[in-house]
């Protein structure tokens, strides 16, 4: 019997938490270390990818991602490694995906050679902004020529190459970000990145913010506008928007983050990497501990009973999957979200939704349109069994 997570694929997501600083808006499980002994960290992700590997055998991989924090800090070897044992543990998929998250500060022709030697096939880069005004804002470590220097040499070890780039940043207007976004588009890019500014609790930015101290960010209709600035160059670009924040040329999609979108499965190895995986007909939510030297005692120890391992109820299945779908430009099955729930969506809040011009349906899918997107949040809510 097809169980539900096949409709997405299977992946492998695997947390590196290090970084060379902490940048204000992020709040990602991300920490500053000085030394990190890798060999010990080598041997504990091996440890895990066996562990994962005995509890779903014989599954064709389809994509492995290293993020973080920052993985282009990680020693070639360990990549080696950790990919060698990734190979003998699951059958992969012909076309399998590993993409590397970089920093263009830490980017270095030796290492990415290294990288592309031991399997990685897409690196995906944080640039973040194309001014050095704004870059030493956001608190990145590298500048404009930096990550233009750094993009020529991933271009020449690997086929695909990603990055990412923020707006709504401070000061910045509608025009500043055409401007920026034309420069980034003309570089020969197929996939692309583009993110709204928020400001999270509990990061350096949302510190400022609080005390009003974080002056400049432009309100919501004037990032609106650029949003829709970036639907419209990135689409006569060649590079539709296939989610809410990324846009890539046909067959340039990132395959991992589609496992999301879709609803597959996927392992999370490393400090604080979440999980969702379908063991014995049940998918589970996983997650590990947030600091890194108490999941790595924790894997050394084999105290894997203190991982969380929660069984996800099926109404409960069917709304991840209804907000992490409807992301995506082709939206979600009625009937896989009815056979994930066992109840289908309420026809009569479809109907009104769909004269607001907010959702569209094509025979069994419902996507949003891009004035839905534009509210996805408040869509989601009015979809949802109980919104």
């Amino acid at each position: 019997m097809t169980e539900d997570w096949q409709n997405g694929g299977f992946g492998l997501y695997i947390h590196w938490p290090f970084c060379q600083a902490k940048c204000p808006y992020c709040d990602f499980n991300s920490h500053v270390a000085a030394t990190f002994d890798q060999s010990r960290w080598q041997a504990a992700y091996l440890s895990e990818i066996r562990r994962l590997a005995a509890l779903t055998p014989g599954r064709v991989l389809n994509s492995v991602f290293f993020g973080g924090g920052t993985p282009s800090l990680m020693d070639p070897d360990v990549v080696h490694a950790i990919m060698d044992e990734i190979r003998a543990c699951w059958p992969t998929a012909n076309d399998l995906e590993t993409t590397l998250e970089a920093n263009p500060s830490s980017v270095e022709a030796g290492r990415f050679r290294g990288y592309a030697q031991a399997g990685v096939n897409r690196v995906s880069m944080g640039f973040q902004a194309l001014n050095n005004d704004d870059l030493r804002r956001l608190g990145r470590l590298h500048t404009v020529e930096e990550a233009f220097a750094a993009y020529d040499t991933a271009r020449a070890h690997f086929d695909r190459v990603s990055f990412d780039l923020i707006y709504a940043r401070q000061d910045q207007t509608p025009d500043a970000w055409r401007a920026e976004l034309s420069k980034a588009l003309s570089m020969g890019i197929d996939h692309l990145s583009a993110y709204q500014l928020t400001i999270e609790a509990g990061t350096a930015f949302g510190d400022r913010y609080d005390r009003g101290k974080l002056r400049g960010l432009p309100d919501d209709d004037t990032a609106a506008d650029m949003y829709f600035i970036t639907q419209e160059l990135c689409e006569r670009a060649g590079l539709p928007a296939y989610e809410v924040s990324n846009h890539a040329k046909p067959g340039a999609e990132s395959k991992h983050n589609l496992i999301y979108w879709r609803y597959g499965d996927y392992g999370g190895i490393g400090p604080g990497a979440h999980g969702r995986l379908t063991l014995n007909g049940t998918r589970m939510a996983t997650e590990t501990p947030l600091f890194p030297t108490k999941w790595l005692e924790m894997v050394e120890n084999s105290a894997f009973s203190n991982f969380k391992t929660i069984a996800i109820e099926p109404t409960e299945q069917a709304a991840e999957y209804l907000m992490m779908g409807l992301r995506k430009s082709t939206g979600i099955s009625q009937n896989r979200f009815t056979s994930i729930g066992g109840s289908p969506l309420n026809a009569n809040v479809i109907n009104d939704l769909r004269d607001l011009d907010l959702i569209a349906l094509d025979q069994d899918r419902v996507r949003a349109t891009p004035k839905g997107i534009a509210v996805l949040n408040a869509v989601i809510r009015e979809l949802l069994p109980d919104g």
